[in-house]
């Protein structure tokens, strides 16, 4: 579990619902603002599929579980505190939640796509969706441009001297982002800036600090309520608005997800987190066989409720991790086998994942073995999405 997920976004727009449904944890609900005050910490899990029938055996998990191929991988999850604008001049509850969210890894911006809240997270009617879009942007990248000055400032000082580049000043002002030196380099190049803050401008800084935002903060939106015609009403208009184009849509009813669960949990139906059909199996009252056919409409059209595809898109494509199970061919002698998965960064080599295993086992690593084919892989071989690799060791 060494990734975190946040979900963020403006007040009563469902973000506790959508963290319950996710972890089925009991965090407080309403529809006003400030229902969650302090972040709440939750593990949620991701679908990969197992790769222990390949092998002809049943994978016996030390973490999450495993349902019919599909292996259900803990990861955390985070309900930050609600936003409202200007929370980057500290209003409502604004460093209290940039210094939570700063904690996230990649962030599921949960958007009420019905636009029945205002910015402060009231009832209202005809509310535009895009305008909870635009505004947590903004106050991001208003966040990353004051820490962004402060780089500048702190290079125009010369404090630690005249031959020191800018790129050098920014990466340790914007440390906590985890950006280095080059990377903002080749932001400002791309941009075709120079390397000279001299030569920049308001507009010119305000898009640097947008870049880095987007490159160190990936984000998605999980459009919810798209259960409700007045959402689905506003998904085209504005998942095709080309002023989002650098941002992924995910349909979403977090309501849906929850009573989909609370369901399976009762034994009253049979459900997969994520998957597009459920079965019911108990006599229900009329008015909840209703609802659960509304629900079947819902999961059959958009392929699910979308809170397993959102996690998994944030975790997967935004984020671009991938899945590895440290293993081998055969269970051990007590049965085990495939014990573990875990989630690691794209471009992790045989050796990385030996130190993500432990210290030792990596300053002892010899080599490494693709388990599916056999081969022996060298330390810098890149490692892809759902292999199983054994390490060789000396430790």
């Amino acid at each position: 579990m060494s990734y975190k997920i946040g979900l963020v976004g403006k007040p009563s727009v469902g973000k506790s619902t959508f963290f319950n449904a996710a972890t089925m944890n009991d965090v407080p609900e309403g529809a006003y603002p400030f229902t969650t005050i302090d972040p709440s910490m939750g593990e949620a899990y991701v679908r990969v599929d197992c790769a222990a029938p390949e092998f002809d055996h049943t994978c016996t998990p030390n973490h999450g579980y495993c349902t019919e191929g599909v292996r259900f991988v803990p990861t955390k999850l985070v309900d930050v505190a609600g936003l409202v604008p200007g929370a980057h001049e500290g209003k409502g509850l604004g460093n209290q939640f940039l210094t939570d969210l700063n904690e996230a890894d990649v962030l599921v911006h949960v958007v009420d796509f019905t636009g029945e809240n205002d910015l402060e997270g009231e009832p209202t009617e005809d509310h535009d969706p895009r305008e909870d879009i635009d505004f947590l942007e903004d106050e991001l990248d208003m966040w990353y441009l004051d820490i962004l000055e402060k780089g500048i400032e702190r290079y125009r000082s010369g404090y630690h001297g005249e031959d020191k580049a800018i790129e050098d000043d920014l990466a340790e002002q914007m440390s906590a982002f985890k950006i280095n030196a080059d990377e903002i380099k080749q932001v400002v190049l791309a941009l075709d800036l120079e390397l000279d803050p001299d030569t920049w401008d308001d507009e010119d800084r305000e898009a640097l600090a947008r870049e880095i935002r987007i490159r160190t903060k990936p984000m998605l939106i999980a459009a919810n309520k798209m259960d409700t015609p007045e959402a689905q009403k506003n998904w085209e208009p504005i998942t095709e608005d080309p002023e989002y184009e650098h941002l992924t849509f995910v349909p979403v009813s977090a309501h849906a997800e929850k009573a989909l669960k609370n369901g399976n949990e009762q034994g009253v139906l049979d459900y997969r987190p994520g998957d597009e059909e459920f079965t019911v199996t108990a006599d229900l009252p009329e008015e909840k066989a209703a609802g659960l056919e509304q629900i079947r409409e819902f999961v059959t059209d958009f392929g699910g409720t979308g809170v397993q595809q959102a996690l998994e898109t944030a975790l997967f494509e935004e984020l671009g991790a991938i899945a590895v199970f440290p293993g081998a061919r055969k269970p051990q002698e007590d049965g085990t086998f495939l014990q573990d998965c875990f989630v690691l960064p794209d471009g992790s080599t045989a050796e990385d994942f030996a130190y993500f295993l432990h210290t030792d086992i990596g300053e002892g690593f010899l080599h490494a073995h693709d388990v599916r084919t056999e081969r022996q892989i060298g330390a810098d071989t890149e490692l892809d999405h759902r292999d199983v690799v054994e390490i060789t060791t000396t430790n």
